[in-house]
């Protein structure tokens, strides 16, 4: 019997792949915009509902909260599980790691807390949810995200900018893979608690590590430049987005890695996409370097 997955947000970053991924794997895949309908009404006769809804961050506090309420009620009414993709913005910057599904969660600023709450809201109600935590997205196209807008930005330039310690470990997550990981927890949601946080260890990168993958992939003699904040601030008054992004600044700072031993005991194997692969996928195909016949490479 077919299964349905009901995507909110589809035109999104995650929602896009798990669109994607749900159908590659035999699901019936439906969409839902907000503002377009009764939530409620969309979700009846749906098995699982992702919820790919993601504010602007200066919106978060306005309306996370009643976004959240709406997918519980919706799902809570039709039976569904909601597959949620969570962040590790909940953990805060003293806490120590890898993260897992146990660790605490200590987040003190505006948008930690945020997500705190929502995470808890799932976890207070009845509706059967899993929450898959991943770090920084590597997308399969330009999205507007932090590697798309500012990362890879001017890597014609053989520069890849990195907005803190170049050295320090940082967790990130390719989107294909992610949303097969998703895939596969819906399959068997009905053996996963009630709650079930699941963290997806991705891959644990620092930004020279990226950017020596970028020089395999690239053929160019990629460098790391430091990426400067003082724009940033400087447009503080005027631009809402900046104090969000300055907020989140430490993670860029403090080493970090998502603890993915659940996810394996659950699923028994976690498909990972090769890095150089993932990278390739993500940047310009005129900046692929284009093979020889013997394995060297050129650079286009």
């Amino acid at each position: 019997m077919t299964q349905t997955a009901l995507i909110l947000g589809a035109s999104g970053r995650f929602g896009r792949n798990a669109a994607k991924a749900f159908r590659n794997a035999g699901w019936t895949v439906q969409t839902f915009r907000r503002g377009s309908g009764s939530l409620s009404q969309a979700a009846k006769g749906v098995d699982v509902i992702v919820n790919g809804w993601n504010p602007l961050y200066p919106d978060w506090s306005r309306e996370m909260p009643d976004l959240t309420r709406r997918v519980i009620d919706a799902a809570s009414e039709a039976g569904s599980t909601v597959l949620v993709p969570g962040n590790v913005y909940v953990f805060g910057a003293d806490t120590q790691g890898p993260w897992s599904g146990l660790t605490p969660h200590l987040a003190t600023n505006p948008l930690g807390r945020i997500r705190i709450e929502m995470e808890e809201a799932y976890r207070a109600s009845t509706v059967r949810t899993i929450l898959l935590r991943a770090g920084d997205f590597i997308d399969t196209e330009a999205s507007g995200n932090w590697f798309d807008q500012v990362m890879i930005k001017h890597l014609s330039r053989n520069q890849f900018v990195y907005p803190g310690d170049p050295e320090a470990p940082h967790a990130w997550a390719y989107l294909p893979d992610l949303a097969q990981a998703a895939v596969a927890l819906c399959e068997i949601r009905k053996d996963l608690p009630r709650f079930c946080d699941v963290p997806f260890a991705g891959y644990t990168l620092t930004g020279a590590e990226i950017a020596q993958s970028l020089t395999r992939v690239t053929g160019r003699d990629i460098s790391v430049k430091p990426m400067q904040w003082w724009p940033l601030q400087l447009a503080r008054p005027f631009w809402r987005m900046s104090s969000h992004l300055i907020e989140m600044r430490y993670l860029w700072q403090v080493p970090h890695q998502l603890d993915g031993s659940y996810l394996t005991e659950l699923l028994g194997s976690v498909h990972q996409t090769d890095l150089d692969d993932a990278l390739r996928s993500a940047i310009s195909p005129s900046l692929v370097a284009l093979p020889y016949a013997n394995g060297e490479s050129v650079t286009p």
